[in-house]
């Protein structure tokens, strides 16, 4: 069974960034995430994190569109 919720050290894994990187994209809101247990430790749900990625697929292709490949 997959899991639903990942630690932002997965995160940054997957998206092969740094860890305070995957941070920011929480922080700023471009990466939805909750806090959870009494650490306050954040997940980020596995669809949120896919989500995340297909937005940055249509807004690379909508910047070469626009900027040509160059």
């Amino acid at each position: 069974m997959a899991k639903r919720f990942i630690p932002l050290t997965e995160v940054s894994e997957v998206l092969d960034i740094s860890s305070a990187q995957a941070y920011a994209l929480v922080r700023s809101g471009e990466l939805p995430a909750i806090k959870v247990g009494g650490r306050g430790q954040w997940r980020v749900e596995t669809t949120e994190l896919e989500n995340y990625i297909q937005r940055m697929y249509s807004q690379t292709r909508e910047f070469v569109r626009s900027h040509g490949e160059d």
